[in-house]
């Protein structure tokens, strides 16, 4: 290039005021060119700033009510009503005040405020872990589970309890934005109770208890750490790639903390604490089956008297106590449509074409053992693996495809199995039995899907009808999911018959909409996902596509509604409408 050349480049300020001007003519003002010179350095942090600020709140869009949440885990957990109440209220008030907040622009939480993180306190298997994974899946927001024995204080070899924090910015694909409103949960707290005992550091109890603190209230971890290969790896990427340093850190102010622990000798302190209030005939005596019901008491100075440091009880200001699950409660498990238990056993024995299902019986038989475990819930698992592990084995290689779980095959597995492949007659009594209770449960799913649901449905201006609940009670059993995710799953079936409906409406400018009776018609395509169903919703509007251009000339026809004829014969359908609007 010629240094004549050169002198006639425009400057800056030309390129940006021509392209202003064509931007102008093109677009009118819809489109403006903005200049980094036009701000100075402080506008510009500014303007990233409230960038940033608006990116958050594009990412944050949480409003749901304490109710809403209790309604949802009153459809997979048992009981534990106070613990389903306390995590409901706390979370859904937490991350509605960061919704506030951040719609309203503020950038610190005022001086004093104190997070809501809580503190679940119960005997194994009751359902701890089991309501947070629901809670996190049901929000929708980053969620991460450790356990406490596996730190050990910042500086000492172990791991540091801010990997928690790296690790929700793992599960939230590497927005730190989204892990910022994330939740750690973290299990086995009652580990790292100090010991009275002991004397000089202990890093692996109360020092995890200080290494705790900041996060749990405020403070900035960085993502890049001597002990984390990929993160150094990538800083060094970045700085080769760009030349400068990039610290990333992530802010715990609004990440919330909820950590539980069985707390074996807890009761006992709360005990000796409450009994010391009475003497003598007013003194409580209570046996070892009682001591459960103490841990409600539950106050900071018993977890004190446990072995955590004050600080470290004051960030826990919210304390919920879970009980323990009877053989009622493990029967009501069992019976549960969304049982994992029940369930899980299904999808194991379709792997290999195998219906099964359970008499009532059978499932207060499993209970009844279940409770002998002393494992809480996880020994409804441990029960029907024992049970059902002969079956499992043996069927596959077997023409026997239908199986009914009774009492008798509880308490003699090896020998009811024995008796089902020598006995014809008791195949036979199997399959009709299944057939049976199939019915059965297939009208209790319908009364499950109609009670549960029909608000849900009536939200997204859907209508809740038997038919519908019947397609859904089916689509349960052929599939063996819960009842939740195939009512949503039919949700965004309708809608997206109403979005193709709309799109032809659009295109042949007449209002086109499918009754509740084609629509019903659609969805009784076999098998049933969206593929299907866009296939077939093309298939019938685009032979409508000529006969409505037609229509929409007539202005005296409002809409032109889809009956089930139309979705049978759609040809026929569009000739007959078009026939009675022409020709007569």
């Amino acid at each position: 290039m010629s240094d004549d050349n050169v002198t006639n480049l425009p400057s800056q300020k030309d390129l940006e005021t021509e392209i202003g001007d064509y931007l102008a003519k093109k677009y009118g003002g819809k489109v403006k060119l903005v200049s980094a010179g036009m701000f100075s350095q402080a506008e510009m942090a500014e303007q990233q700033r409230l960038g940033k600020a608006e990116n958050k709140r594009a990412k944050f869009n949480f409003d749901l009510k304490p109710q809403e949440l209790i309604a949802y885990l009153d459809e997979y957990v048992v009981r534990q009503d106070e613990a389903k109440a306390v995590l409901s209220t706390k979370i859904c008030t937490h991350f509605n005040r960061i919704r506030k907040e951040l719609e309203k622009g503020r950038r610190n939480r005022r001086p004093g405020m104190i997070k809501g993180n809580v503190l679940l306190v119960g005997p194994t298997g009751v359902g701890k872990t089991y309501l947070l994974k629901l809670i996190a899946r049901y929000i929708g927001v980053p969620f991460i589970k450790g356990d406490a024995t596996k730190f050990s204080e910042t500086g000492y070899v172990g791991a540091d309890v801010e990997d928690l924090v790296r690790d929700l910015v793992r599960q939230a694909d590497d927005d730190i934005d989204r892990a910022e409103f994330g939740i750690i949960y973290i299990d086995e707290i009652d580990k790292i109770a100090g010991s009275r005992n002991r004397i000089g550091a202990d890093v692996s109890r109360t020092g995890v208890q200080r290494a705790l603190l900041k996060p749990m209230e405020e403070t900035e971890v960085d993502l890049k750490v001597p002990h984390d290969p990929i993160s150094m790896i990538e800083a060094m990427e970045h700085y080769r790639t760009t030349g400068k340093r990039a610290k990333k850190v992530v802010n715990t102010r609004n990440i919330l903390f909820i950590m539980s622990g069985s707390f074996a000798d807890l009761e006992e302190i709360i005990k000796k604490r409450v009994n010391s209030n009475s003497i003598g005939f007013a003194q409580q005596i209570t046996s070892k089956n009682e001591n459960s019901r103490f841990l409600e008491l539950v106050k900071a100075e018993d977890l004190i008297e446990f072995g955590f440091e004050s600080e470290f009880v004051g960030r826990l200001p919210v304390v919920s106590c879970l009980k323990t699950l009877t053989e009622e409660d493990f029967f009501e498990i069992l019976l549960n449509p969304n049982s994992s238990v029940v369930v899980g056993k299904k999808q194991d024995f379709m792997a290999y074409g195998i219906n099964i299902l359970f008499a009532e019986e059978a499932l207060k038989a499993v209970a009844h053992k279940a409770v002998l475990e002393k494992t809480g819930a996880r020994g409804l698992f441990s029960v029907m693996e024992r049970i059902l592990l002969p079956f499992e084995k043996t069927l596959p290689s077997t023409d026997i495809r239908y199986l009914v779980l009774t009492s008798e095959m509880v308490a003699d597995p090896a020998g009811e199995l024995e008796r089902l492949l020598n006995d014809p007659d008791l195949r036979r009594e199997q399959e009709d039995l299944y057939r049976t209770l199939s019915r059965r449960e297939h009208q209790l799913l319908v009364e499950f899907i109609g009670e549960k649901y029909e608000s849900y449905l009536t939200s997204r201006d859907i209508a809740g009808t038997p038919a519908r609940f019947g397609m859904m009670a089916s689509c349960c059993q052929r599939e063996n999911l819960d009842p939740r995710h195939v009512c949503e799953e039919f949700a965004d079936y309708i809608d997206h018959i109403r979005q193709c409906a709309e799109m032809t409406s659009d295109e042949c400018e007449i209002p086109v909409v499918f009754s509740k009776e084609a629509v019903d018609r659609l969805l009784e395509i076999d098998p049933l996902n969206l593929d299907t169903l866009n296939d077939k919703c093309e298939a019938v509007l685009s032979s409508f596509e000529y006969g409505l251009r037609l229509l929409s000339q007539k202005t005296d026809i409002g809409k032109v509604v889809v009956p089930v004829e139309g979705v049978d014969n759609p040809e026929k359908f569009i000739n007959d409408i078009v026939s009675e609007n022409f020709l007569t």
